[in-house]
């Protein structure tokens, strides 16, 4: 058999691992022919392809990145050019021109979105989720997510040093478009007083109010960890919106960082080396017993999958009631409610 296999979406840690769980298992045990596609979804319709071995695939997994490129290109996307240029029928073309059993699309919610639909279109099709915000449906854990949990909870460990040296506020924010997952477990992990995700509805009088009595208990300074997608005005950034209101509401002095794009770079942490490579592995089986039309997923400690349609176009949000949220709720974390 002759797969391919391509990253899309934003990078993350452990793409290089998963891709070369994929290939070391196709070429070792199946005897597969492996073809990496350059860019994501735009090497299929530009034709970029380079054939991947063990030379290719030696020395790659500890790095970050990815060694094939990603773009985020939506080739079901209708834009200006769309009805220009068929992007889906391209694929299917090249698909067909280079003799592909099956493709491995490694990417977040929008890649395995669009990973059903290339399904859909008659393409034998494995998804793979990764993404930092661990918030992609039918998993319970995605890999880059341990790595990016590593990387901020390293940042707001050395934050705590500077906030108490200074008596200080300070409201870290870490990515988290519509998931809080990353801000709820590093806000935990690094002993955040406040916690703002987006699933949770918060009053920032009520966040102010918190703070002010932590400062009237004589707590020297204090932690707000806050999710990226958190409502706040337009044009604002969630850090700036708690921090200036934080400011202006208590009078105590406040400073925000934002940890960005740090959080999604350099080498993945040895879990998630292992998750990424469990699931190359297993997508290769999946495509082996020709169970095409799914994506990997880990559920307990078991690598099985899901089917991509029940997939494409959900969310994997924190529940209200999420376990580690009642805890932190319990041990005095304060998540903006009307309950403070």
């Amino acid at each position: 058999m002759r797969i391919g296999i391509l990253t899309a979406g934003g990078d993350c840690p452990g793409i290089n691992a998963a891709i070369r769980g994929v290939g070391k298992t196709a070429i070792l045990e199946y005897g597969m022919e492996v073809i990496g596609i350059s860019s994501g979804f735009l090497g299929l319709i530009n034709e970029e392809y380079i054939k991947l071995d063990e030379n290719v695939l030696s020395g790659i997994l500890t790095l970050g990145g990815t060694i094939l490129g990603t773009s985020r290109e939506n080739p079901f996307k209708k834009g200006s050019a769309f009805n220009a240029i068929d992007k889906p029928k391209l694929i299917r073309k090249h698909y067909s021109e280079l003799g592909l059993d099956a493709l491995v699309c490694i990417g977040g919610n929008g890649t395995q979105r669009t990973a059903t639909q290339l399904s859909e279109e008659g393409l034998n099709v494995i998804g793979i989720p990764k993404t930092i915000d661990n918030d992609v449906w039918g998993t319970d854990v995605s890999f880059g997510f341990d790595s990016a949990l590593g990387i901020a909870s390293e940042a707001i460990d050395r934050l705590h040093s500077t906030a108490n040296s200074h008596k200080r506020i300070m409201v870290i924010e870490v990515m988290g478009h519509h998931a809080g997952w990353l801000a709820l477990y590093s806000g935990v992990a690094s002993g955040g007083d406040v916690i703002l995700i987006p699933e949770i509805e918060f009053d920032i009088d009520m966040v102010a109010r918190c703070l002010k009595k932590r400062a009237i208990s004589k707590k020297p300074y204090s932690i707000v960890v806050v999710a990226e997608g958190i409502p706040t005005p337009k044009g604002e950034t969630a850090a700036s919106y708690v921090s200036n209101n934080i400011q202006e509401m208590t009078g105590l002095e406040t400073r925000e960082t934002i940890l960005g794009y740090t959080q999604r770079g350099g080498s993945p942490s040895p879990m998630d080396r292992i998750l990424a490579t469990r699931f190359g592995a297993f997508a290769v089986e999946l495509i082996a017993r020709k169970n095409f039309g799914q994506m990997v997923s880990l559920k307990g400690d078991t690598v099985t999958s899901v089917p991509l349609p029940e997939v494409g176009g959900k969310l994997r949000l924190v529940p209200v009631d999420f376990p580690l949220v009642d805890k932190a709720r319990r041990m005095g974390v304060c998540f903006g409610e009307k309950s403070c």
